[in-house]
Formats: structure tokens, C-alpha cells, sequence
């Protein structure tokens, strides 16, 4: 895990402005710095010494210091791409996973990217083609950021380096804040910074003479493969697990793991035979998984390093996340992983984690919502539809009330992700002033359209992979890790895991029995039954409890009448889902955090010196 950042052009003070950019992701990559300038670009670095501890710095030059790479992430088959490339005549000067990105762009042009298994956001410079070339992984695993202005690229692994660059002035982009509400993430692949762009996983560019040329260069698919028994697919998955974890500790320094209580975690930390793992909970009951952790690291024979996060510690860092965030995340359990990510970043420098499983093997609970709704769904859909409006009719909450109007709506109506926060009625109802700009089906039919040939489940799957995945989970993981310095790899979200989860049957996916069906059958032959079968929580956060006591009503109350809230929100109408809340007439407890994580994120940004 390191830092990236930098620009074209002539800038007559660019050594001062790339040494800013730097420092903003300082927390990136604290062990050292390094810079390429010339007339036609500036690229800066920040290291996090992982492999090859002596020589690994960067930038890092070929033979003929004509091509020049700075790099974020790791290749975990390096090793092998160095033979390849030493038999076919190129001259390595470390061992380090960076210099195998140079010699391969040498050998193999644009076409590296599919010879690479790893995770990564990196550029190269060609100074004799006076072109710069840079790629995201596959999956969205390490961010990439990037803004053109006075046809010059500026880039950065996270928005705040930008920012440092003189000619970009700050404004808000209220599509995205629009969008954020009923996604609870920023959605668009243009930021909530206006003209500040994500670069989307699995795209590489060319900036080249002031035009940028962007391409997708690999898609994630799904395609059944029924031919393999149940017995034969969790073979196949415990096979390509156990070998990807075995890649993702390949490392010059210790490799520790966090852990939940639940499998995906846990199947990790008892793969990879290591000696440290970490959790935090909370001081309620049902939102502290620290004994469950406690128990599964003295049965695997890891020692377990926890925290009990305090209230006023969770309250105190909302801010400090949401700068790290660079953008709004109204996902309560980011902030648990800033705590998990300091926690572990007190003994080691590396850590696995469980994310990807979920989507990869069907793991989430709303998978099971297709088997559920069939009794409705499998009627006409008018009559569908004239039951779901008379149970939307009915002014109070009844049992079976939500099952009639999820069932009265199609797959692509009722499922955008794991969140839905806000539908685009209630929005406009509560934003001063809505551009009504985009509807969530105009970002998610694009996507439906490319799977219009599968089941629902695996619908979910892909809708998941290709907006949830990048815009929550991951993202939180990067930030909330690199904000402690510390590197968090995950195994699951490998390319070869997934050239196994692509062609897992939905039958060993979801099931009247379980979620993710397979995989658990897989873990269970390293833990124990009740937590290979244990129900998905991730690190839970009692959000709903806190907004119920006065002193923290008290603080999201004045954030809802700030001059913030009265510029982007009709504060009437927020209020109402605080004091609804409280009054406990309705849980709103996470449309309400979506609407104060925007204010917290545009006080860091908007409204402090930073």
C-alpha cells in the first residue's frame, strides 16, 4: 500500500506543488518519497516498505531510465512474470514487484494487464512516445483519481492530493450528492469534487498531446458450469482459496489478518497460518464480536488483538473518516475499520481481510430474497402491482406489508445494492435543490441489460460487483487502512478465485439452507460448525441506539439546521426523520446518517482549512 500522484505539463513551481501532493497521502506511505520531473510530467511517490525493503523505491526506471513507473499495490505473481521476463533478455536491478510493471510494458505494451494477479493503481511514463499509460485492477481494489485541466492530467490515489494542484478550484458536484442519497456512496465515476473523476476497476488509459483515451481491458462474467458436483466445487474452492492466500502473504514484513465472527474472516485468518488477528465491537451486546473472535484465534492458535470501541471514540472519529474518505460514506461500519485498521497497525504492516466473498459466492441475505418473493412474483404482474399499491396504501406498518410491495416490483425496480436509501420522490422532497438529473435505473440499467440472460441471484451478483463493491466495501477498506499505513490485501478478490465463483451454480450459491452454500462447506474444514455457518454481520454499529440519546440527537440536530444543511437540504423535512426517530415512530437511523456523513465530509472539505 503506497501513495501515487502527479501531473503534465510545465509547471515553473512543480517540484513545490508535487512535494504538496505528496504530503496529503503522506499516511500512504510513510517510510519514504520520491519524484520524477522534466519538462513534460511530474510523478510523485509515497512508499510503504513492504517487498524488497532496500531497493524498492520509486520511481523505478528500465534499463534505458526512458520508462519510468510509480505504483500502488501488489503483483502476486511477480516471481513468475520476473522469469518470464529475465528468459526473454530484460535486466533487473531488484526484487522487487515494481520493476516487473516496467519490463512487462517493455515486452508487452498495453497487453501487461492481462498477464498481472494482483491489485494495483499505476502509471507509466514513455518519455519517447511522450505518452502516459496507467491502469486500476480488476476488481477496484486501490483507487485512482484524475482531473484534466488546461489539457493537462493531474492524478492522485486519493482526491485530496489533487487538490493541492493550484489551478483546481474546489466545488461540489450535486449530481453526485443526489445520487449519494439513494446509494449511500458516490456512485458516478465524476467524484463529488466537480471535474475530479474515478478511474472505474478494470480500465486503463492513455494520456497522450493533451487527450485522454480510456478503455476497459477485462469484465467480470458469470457462466454456470453444471456439469460439477457440489462435492467437486468446494474442492475447487478451497483449492484456489488456500492457493490465492498463500500469494497475498508474500511480503518482507509480518502479515497479520483481521477477524469478525463471521466465515469469511474467519476462513482467512484459518488459512493463513499466521500469528496475529484483530477485531474491535462495541459495548452493547449485539454489536461486539470480540469473544466470538477471542474464541476462534484460541482454537486456530493465533493470538487475537481486539478493541472495545467507546461511543465518544466512535462519535470523535467521524470526522477524521470522512477526510480520509474523500468523499461522503454513510456506511457506519467504515468507522469500525479505522479501529480495526489502527488496532493491527500497532504490530504489522500487512493485513488480509474477507471482503469479496459476499459477492463473489452469494453471500449477502438479500440473495435470498428472489426464492422468497416467488409466491408473489410468480403471479401476473398487474395483479402484483395492484397489491403493492394497496399495501403501500395502508398508513401504518402491518405484517407482510413489504413483502407485497417488493413483490409488486421487478428485480431491477426494487434492487440497486445492498442500500437503498432514498427513492428519487423522497429526495427531491428533502434537497433544496435536486437537478433530477439521473434515475438509479439509469445507473443500473446498463448493467442489467449485460446480464438479461441469468437468474436473479446472480443479477444481484454482478449488480453488486460492479457498484457496491467498488463504492462501499472497498473503498472503506483502502481508505480506512491507509490511513493507519497499513496495507490491507484481500484474498478473495483474486482473478483466479473468481475463474472459479463465476461458474459456481446458484443452487451451491443460495439455498433454503444458507447463503454462500459452497464456500462455507469449503471453510468447514477449518472451523468450527457454528461459525462456518454463522449469519453475515460484518462489524455491526448501533447507530439505531445512539441517535435515540440526547447527546448525540443533540449533535446530528445542529449539523440538520447548520447553514450547510439550509444551502443542500430542506431542513424541515430532515428534521422530521430525527425527531420520528427519536420519538420512535419509524427506524431512521440510516437515512439520517446518510444526510449528517455528507455534512461531516463537507465540513472537512468545504468549510475547515485542511
Amino acid at each position: 500500500m503506497c501513495g501515487i500522484c502527479g501531473f503534465t505539463g510545465t509547471l515553473a513551481n512543480a517540484d513545490d506543488i508535487l512535494e504538496n501532493m505528496m504530503e496529503k497521502i503522506v499516511h500512504r506511505g510513510p517510510d519514504s518519497g520520491g519524484k520524477h520531473i522534466d519538462e513534460n510530467v511530474a510523478l510523485g511517490f509515497r512508499r510503504l516498505s513492504i517487498i524488497d525493503l532496500d531497493h524498492g523505491s520509486q520511481p523505478m526506471y528500465n534499463e534505458t531510465n526512458d520508462i519510468v513507473v510509480t505504483f500502488n499495490g501488489e503483483i502476486y505473481n511477480y516471481p513468475s512474470l520476473r522469469e518470464d521476463l529475465l528468459e526473454k533478455g530484460h535486466i533487473f536491478k531488484n526484487d522487487s514487484d515494481t520493476e516487473v510493471l516496467v519490463h512487462a510494458y517493455e515486452e508487452y505494451g498495453q497487453d501487461m494487464l492481462n498477464k498481472l494477479r494482483g491489485m494495483f493503481a499505476f502509471v507509466i511514463w514513455d518519455s519517447k512516445k511522450q505518452l502516459l499509460f496507467g491502469a486500476r485492477d480488476f476488481f477496484g481494489i486501490k483507487p485512482f483519481y484524475y482531473t484534466i485541466i488546461n489539457g493537462n492530467l493531474i492524478y492522485a490515489s486519493e482526491i485530496k492530493s489533487i487538490l493541492e494542484y493550484p489551478h483546481y478550484q474546489r466545488e461540489v458536484n450535486p449530481e453526485a450528492l443526489e445520487n449519494y442519497l439513494t446509494f449511500q456512496y458516490s456512485v458516478l465515476p465524476e467524484t463529488f469534487f466537480k471535474g475530479i473523476f474515478k478511474l472505474m476497476p478494470s480500465h486503463c488509459f492513455t494520456f497522450q498531446n493533451g487527450k485522454m483515451n480510456i478503455k476497459r481491458y477485462w469484465e467480470p462474467t458469470f457462466e454456470a458450469d453444471n456439469s460439477k458436483t457440489l462435492e467437486e466445487f468446494v474442492q475447487a474452492i478451497d483449492t484456489v482459496v488456500q492457493d490465492s492466500v498463500k500469494k497475498h502473504k508474500i511480503s518482507d514484513v509480518e502479515v497479520g489478518s483481521f477477524l469478525s465472527s463471521g466465515v469469511d474472516s474467519s476462513y482467512v485468518a484459518a488459512s493463513f497460518h499466521g500469528d496475529k488477528t484483530f477485531t474491535v465491537g462495541f459495548d452493547y451486546a449485539k454489536y461486539n464480536e470480540i469473544d466470538y473472535a477471542k474464541a476462534l484465534s484460541q482454537k486456530i492458535h493465533i493470538d487475537n488483538y481486539s478493541k472495545l470501541i467507546t461511543t465518544e471514540e466512535y462519535w470523535d472519529a467521524i470526522s477524521k473518516v470522512q477526510y480520509h474518505m474523500d468523499e461522503p460514506l454513510a456506511d457506519p461500519s467504515a468507522i469500525a475499520l479505522y479501529f480495526v485498521s489502527q488496532t493491527a497497525s500497532k504490530y504489522v504492516k500487512v493485513a488480509l481481510s474477507g471482503e469479496g466473498a459476499d459477492e463473489f459466492f452469494g453471500g449477502y441475505n438479500i440473495y435470498r430474497e428472489p426464492h422468497d418473493l416467488l409466491p408473489i412474483t410468480r403471479l401476473p404482474k398487474p395483479v402484483r402491482k395492484i397489491l403493492g399499491g394497496i399495501a403501500k396504501a395502508i398508513p401504518f406498518q402491518i405484517k407482510g406489508k413489504n413483502y407485497l410491495i417488493r413483490g409488486s416490483k421487478d428485480l431491477q425496480e426494487r434492487f440497486i445494492g445492498n442500500a437503498f436509501m432514498f427513492q428519487e420522490a423522497e429526495r427531491e422532497k428533502i434537497l433544496k435543490h435536486p437537478t433530477g438529473h439521473y434515475h438509479h435505473t439509469q445507473i443500473t440499467k446498463p448493467l442489467y441489460e449485460k446480464v438479461k440472460h441469468l437468474d436473479d441471484v446472480t443479477k444481484m451478483q454482478y449488480i453488486d460487483i460492479n457498484l457496491w463493491l467498488i463504492g462501499d466495501i472497498l473503498l472503506k477498506a483502502d481508505k480506512m487502512s491507509s490511513a493507519h499505513s497499513l496495507e490491507v490485501r484481500v484474498p478473495f478478490l483474486d482473478k483466479e478465485v473468481f475463474q472459479v465463483a463465476r461458474t459456481l451454480p446458484t443452487r451451491f450459491k443460495v439455498n433454503k439452507e444458507n447463503t454462500k452454500y459452497a464456500m462455507r462447506m469449503a471453510s468447514h474444514r477449518y472451523l468450527p460448525d457454528m461459525v462456518a455457518e454463522k449469519k453475515k454481520l460484518g462489524f455491526p454499529v448501533p447507530i439505531r441506539v445512539w441517535l435515540k440519546e440526547d447527546k448525540y440527537y443533540k449533535i446530528v440536530k445542529e449539523a440538520f439546521v447548520s447553514k450547510t444543511a439550509q444551502k443542500y437540504f430542506k431542513t424541515d423535512e430532515i428534521l422530521k426523520f430525527l425527531e420520528d426517530h427519536k420519538a420512535n415512530k419509524a427506524d431512521n437511523s440510516r437515512k439520517i446518517w446518510t444526510i449528517y456523513m455528507f455534512l461531516v465530509w463537507h465540513k472537512q472539505f468545504f468549510e475547515t482549512a485542511s
